[in-house]
């Protein structure tokens, strides 16, 4: 698994959530960057531009890396939306001009039906954009291994894309003494909040799950599900209702 450099902690949440996936994603699919770049159009360093959050991928890139990675995009279409509002927001606040790769155009928001019907156009796109390609492909090799005359009939098909990684996080519960643990991280202080992305986030949906509050999914990410699932939590176990996991929400947790 990479070794990813921390993100900028100013960065807005909405963005971190899609980087943070973009990342899990290619390090699930075990290629390197390099590599992902000979699988895509975009060249290494727009990846490690996309990568460290210093530009904002564009629709077709982050389609690309979802199907090398065997992905629906949909979801990540979804993500890219909302993250492109939120850069757009910073870009607008910052006297500094942007890269090329990241200049945003203007516009007024998107009602949530026109952006759902946004990306379920790009996403089609996509989808014919690649049907197109793997066609062209096809015939390409038909005719390399025909020699220009007939082809022949043993040409191998496609291989089909690995599924994706399951989640690297479960709940493996244990109780030690007067404290639970999911076996995720064994913290008390660490601090949490919306953006976090580490097994102490994993760790602290678990006993959301075991205290009967859903988080969502055990991924690992500190987003709003998880967030509101906090909040629920606090105010049922007394404490100060801040969305956050301190210390105190730590011990009510494993107590």
């Amino acid at each position: 698994m990479s070794r990813w450099k921390a993100l900028p902690a100013e960065l807005d949440p909405r963005v971190r959530q899609l980087v943070v996936r973009l990342r899990r994603l290619k390090d699930h699919s075990g290629l390197s960057v390099r590599q992902l770049a000979a699988r895509t159009e975009y060249s290494p360093k727009s990846w490690e531009r996309y990568f460290g959050a210093r530009a904002l991928p564009p629709v077709p890139a982050v389609a690309a890396l979802a199907r090398v990675c065997g992905e629906d995009p949909t979801r990540l279409l979804a993500l890219r939306e909302v993250a492109a509002e939120a850069w757009t927001a910073a870009v607008a606040e910052s006297e500094a001009d942007p890269e090329p790769e990241i200049v945003l155009s203007e516009r007024p928001p998107l009602s949530p039906e026109r952006r759902v019907l946004r990306i379920a156009l790009v996403a089609g796109s996509v989808t014919l954009v690649l049907a197109v390609a793997s066609a062209v492909l096809v015939t390409v090799r038909l005719m390399d291994d025909g020699g220009g005359g007939t082809a022949r009939s043993s040409t191998a098909p496609l291989a089909a894309p690995a599924p994706a990684s399951p989640s690297p996080y479960a709940c493996r519960m244990e109780r030690v003494g007067e404290h639970w643990y999911a076996g995720n991280s064994r913290t008390q202080q660490e601090n949490l909040a919306v953006g976090s992305d580490d097994p102490a986030v994993a760790e602290a949906q678990c006993l959301l799950r075991r205290a009967g509050i859903s988080p969502g999914g055990i991924d690992g990410i500190f987003g709003p599900l998880t967030e509101h699932a906090v909040k629920s939590f606090q105010k049922r176990a007394g404490l100060t209702v801040d969305g956050m996991v301190g210390p105190d929400t730590w011990k009510a947790l494993r107590g």
